[in-house]
C-alpha cells in the first residue's frame, strides 16, 4: 500500500500544508469583512473532508447512473427535507434542488430552464448593487454569460437615495417585457419589496425569481422579508449569512400557477425543467461531501442560537454604518437593513481599489465595489463591508465601533499616501505604501489590528 494513502498532509505535501497554516493564521489574526464570506462550523468542515468526496452520483435519488448510491440517496433526501424545513416550506407547494455547485451555476440553471435562448431577463444593475449573473454588460462588452446567452435589461436605483426605483422598474418592464425578473442583490443594503416585484412581474406575465444568496441566513431566521411568499423561484448560495459550505440551492413552486380565461388551472412545470437543467443540462456528478455540509448548516440554521446570531449580524452591520457616517463618511442609502454596509468613498477623493489595498495591508479584508453612478467596475468608487464572519467570531456592537475606527485610520493613511503620489496610477499608490514613513505606519496599524483580532474565537478545524 502506498504511504501516500495514509500519511498526514504535512508529511505527504508539506508545501500545501504550510500554505494552509498560513491562511489559517491570516484568518485568525485578521478582520474578515467581505460580505460574502463566513466561517463554517467544525461539523461542516468535517463533511467536506469526509469519504463522501470519493463518490460519484450522477442523477438524482432513486435514479442514479452509478451503483453504490444507497447512502448518498439518503443524504440528499435528508438535505432536501432540511432545506424546506429551514425556510418553513410545505413540500406540496415547494421543491428544492440541492445539487448546484454554487450560486452562479444555480442562477444560470434557472435561466436555462425557464428562459429560452436569447429570451429576456431583468436584474439589478451591477453598479447599483446587483450581481454579475443578473445580466451585467457594458457599452463595449457583454460581461456576464447571462448577457451573452440571454437578452438582459438592468433596473437601477434612484441616484439620490440609492434605493431601487420601483416605478422606473415597472415602466421598463412594460416596454422590455421580460420572461424573468430577478429580485436579488450583491451589495444592496436594504430589504427588497417582494410584493412590489410580484405586482410588476404579474403585469408583464413574467416569472419572479429571488436570488437570496446574501440574505438566506436572515430569511431562515425569519427576521427579514420572506421571498417565498411572492416568488416563483428562489435561488441561494449556502455560505454567506447561511454559514455553510460553498454550494447552491434552487427552490421552485409546485401546484397551480394561474387560471386561464376559461377557468382552467395552469400548473407549474418548474420541477421537471429545473431538474433537467441542473443535470444533465449543465452539471455532472454532484459534490456529495458539500451537500452533506449544506445539510449540517441547514440543521444549525433551524436553531434559536442561529436566530440570535443573525440578529447580531444585523446589529453589528447597523452599528458599523452608523459609526462610519458619524465620522463623516457616506454610506449608500444612509444605513443598512442587512449584513452589508455600502461605503461610498468618492467624497474622500479615494476609490475602492486604494482603500481595499491599504486595509489589506492592515490585515482587514474587504472588497472594492461599484457604487451608484460608477462607470467602470474596474475603477469602483466604494467598498463593500460585511459582518457575518466577524459576528461568527463573537464581535458585537462595541467591537464594531473599534473596527470603524480602524477603517477610519486606514482611510486617513490612504489619503496621506495619495497626496505623496505624483500621478494617478494605482501601481504608484501601492508602491508608495511600502516606502517610509508609510510602511512604518502600516506596520503599526497591522500589529494593532492583529493583536485585537487574535483574541476572538475561530471556528472550524484547528491548525494542522
Amino acid at each position: 500500500m502506498s504511504s501516500f494513502l495514509v500519511a498526514e498532509l504535512s508529511q505527504v505535501d508539506p508545501d500545501i500544508a504550510d500554505l494552509i497554516k498560513k491562511e489559517k493564521r491570516r484568518q485568525l489574526r485578521g478582520l474578515e469583512m467581505i460580505a460574502s464570506e463566513n466561517f463554517t462550523s467544525l461539523g461542516v468542515q468535517q463533511c467536506l473532508g469526509s469519504c463522501l468526496t470519493d463518490k460519484y452520483s450522477e442523477g438524482y435519488p432513486g435514479q442514479r447512473y452509478y451503483g453504490g448510491n444507497e447512502i448518498i440517496d439518503e443524504i440528499e433526501l435528508l438535505v432536501q427535507r432540511r432545506a424546506l424545513e429551514a425556510f418553513g416550506l410545505n413540500p406540496t407547494d415547494w421543491g428544492v434542488n440541492v445539487q448546484p455547485y454554487s450560486g452562479s451555476p444555480a442562477n444560470f440553471e434557472v435561466y436555462t430552464a425557464v428562459v429560452e435562448p436569447h429570451g429576456r431577463i431583468m436584474g439589478q444593475d451591477l453598479p447599483d448593487g446587483g450581481h454579475l449573473t443578473h445580466g451585467f454588460f457594458t457599452e463595449k462588452k457583454k460581461i456576464s454569460a447571462t448577457s451573452i446567452f440571454f437578452e438582459s435589461m438592468p433596473y437601477k436605483v434612484d441616484p439620490q437615495t440609492g434605493l431601487i426605483d420601483y416605478d422606473m422598474l415597472q415602466k421598463t418592464a412594460m416596454l422590455f417585457k421580460p420572461k424573468l425578473i430577478i429580485a436579488g442583490i450583491s451589495c444592496y443594503p436594504r430589504h427588497l419589496d417582494y410584493k412590489r416585484f410580484r405586482q410588476i412581474a404579474d403585469s408583464v406575465g413574467a416569472y419572479l425569481m429571488a436570488d437570496m444568496s446574501h440574505i438566506s441566513g436572515i430569511v431562515a431566521a425569519k427576521i427579514g422579508p420572506n421571498p417565498f411568499e411572492f416568488c416563483d423561484i428562489v435561488t441561494s448560495t449556502t455560505h454567506k449569512t447561511l454559514r455553510g459550505p460553498r454550494s447552491g440551492m434552487i427552490f421552485y413552486r409546485k401546484g397551480v400557477r394561474s387560471t386561464d380565461a376559461k377557468g382552467n388551472k395552469v400548473m407549474y412545470d418548474l420541477e421537471e425543467r429545473i431538474t433537467a437543467a441542473v443535470f444533465p443540462g449543465l452539471q455532472g456528478g454532484p459534490h456529495d461531501n458539500v451537500i452533506a455540509g449544506v445539510g449540517v448548516a441547514l440543521k444549525q440554521a433551524a436553531t434559536p442560537e442561529f436566530q440570535t446570531y443573525q440578529r447580531q449580524v444585523i446589529a453589528n452591520s447597523q452599528t458599523l454604518a452608523k459609526e462610519l457616517m458619524s465620522k463623516g463618511y457616506k454610506c449608500v442609502t444612509n444605513g443598512t437593513d442587512n449584513h452589508i454596509t455600502w461605503w461610498d468613498l468618492r467624497p474622500t477623493t479615494l476609490n475602492g481599489s486604494r482603500v481595499e489595498y491599504i486595509l489589506e495591508c492592515m490585515s482587514i479584508a474587504c472588497n472594492k465595489n461599484t457604487v451608484p453612478g460608477d462607470k467602470s467596475a474596474l475603477n469602483p468608487g466604494g467598498v463593500r463591508l460585511g459582518t457575518p464572519a466577524l459576528t461568527t467570531r463573537g464581535l458585537k456592537e462595541d467591537d464594531m465601533k473599534r473596527v470603524a475606527e480602524y477603517l477610519h485610520k486606514g482611510v486617513q493613511l490612504a489619503l496621506e499616501v495619495k497626496a505623496a503620489c505624483t500621478g494617478t496610477q494605482l501601481k504608484e499608490f501601492k508602491d508608495k505604501v511600502h516606502t517610509e514613513p508609510f510602511q512604518s505606519k502600516v506596520n503599526a496599524l497591522r500589529e494593532e489590528v492583529e493583536t485585537y483580532a487574535s483574541k476572538f474565537f475561530m471556528p472550524g478545524l484547528a491548525d494542522m
